[in-house]
């Protein structure tokens, strides 16, 4: 499994060792990184640690990666295996084959359209580029309302009828909700349902809480589940996301574009030619041919 795991950086590494030509470059790659290893010769740099990191998925995009930690550590010690698995590979030849030669060169071709796609999106993504589209998407946007509800499920209707009779009397909400509901997920906290806009309550309670203003009881009606009795604790205006809670939406939104956009112009001006005739959907099996077969005889 550490094999198979490897393999992927392998061809990274192997590709790198390809373009820079065996050559040891001491200079770091970027400001303020930091060599931390040495292999043959050839030198680890923090960067590519976190890197590799980023890569299996360990932390995210622009998140720190602390050299003292357990998991740099780990990181690092696979990238040693792979700096070692590569000079093997080199030393064996492996290198050299025509099947390498293409794959290394696929990698490479991917390096730099991630390396291109990076600093488009760099200059495009700005702490102003991002307020600017939030407080677009915040003038265009309709905020609705959201309702704050209890509930009592029944099993029958005659059940429902006596809980809105106690609910007549004065009997406590939350109390009876505790009693009597066999809804499982809400009973024990009194029916609390919650806060949430009617376009994603089911039909059936959106249509009864429409109108319904706070402090009122609503139902009993039928549902899915059996007959509910809600109550309408409260109605308020939804309130917008902040700018920071919405940036990793709209950072990805402005890279999306970006990407788009850079793709489109770069199709428009390239010369391009599909070789493969056009896709063929896969024809349905006849109704007669799929039906198993009488008696013949």
């Amino acid at each position: 499994m550490r094999a198979v795991r490897l393999f992927l950086p392998l061809v990274l590494v192997a590709a790198l060792a390809a373009c820079s030509g065996g050559g040891v470059d001491e200079r770091a790659p970027e400001p303020g990184d930091r060599a931390v290893a040495r292999v043959e010769g050839g030198v680890i740099w923090a960067s590519d640690v976190k890197r590799e990191a980023v890569a299996q998925g360990l932390i995210g995009e622009g998140e720190p990666l602390d050299t003292t930690s357990p998991l740099f550590r780990r990181v690092l010690d696979e990238v040693i295996d792979q700096k070692l698995l590569a000079r093997e590979a080199e030393r064996r030849g492996l290198d050299n084959s025509p099947l390498a030669e293409r794959r290394l060169e696929a990698t490479r071709e991917r390096i730099l359209g991630d390396m291109l796609v990076d600093s488009v999106v760099d200059r495009a993504i700005s702490d102003q580029a991002v307020r600017t589209l939030y407080e677009e998407q915040l003038r265009l946007a309709r905020t609705s309302e959201e309702i704050r509800t209890r509930l009592i499920l029944l099993r029958t209707r005659e059940e429902a009828d006596a809980v809105v009779g106690l609910l007549n009397t004065g009997a406590s909400f939350e109390a009876v909700a505790m009693e009597r509901s066999v809804d499982q997920a809400t009973r024990f906290s009194g029916g609390d349902l919650g806060y949430s806009t009617l376009d994603v309550m089911p039909e059936a309670y959106a249509n009864a809480l429409r109108d319904r203003p706070a402090g009122s009881t609503v139902g009993p009606f039928e549902t899915d589940g059996g007959w509910a009795v809600l109550r309408v604790e409260d109605r308020r205006r939804e309130t917008p996301p902040t700018l920071e809670q919405a940036r990793p939406q709209i950072v990805r939104y402005l890279t999306y574009d970006q990407v788009r956009q850079l793709l489109e112009q770069l199709r428009g001006r390239a010369d391009v030619d599909l070789l493969l005739g056009p896709a063929v959907a896969p024809a349905e099996e006849p109704a007669s041919a799929a039906a198993p077969s009488g008696d013949q005889g």
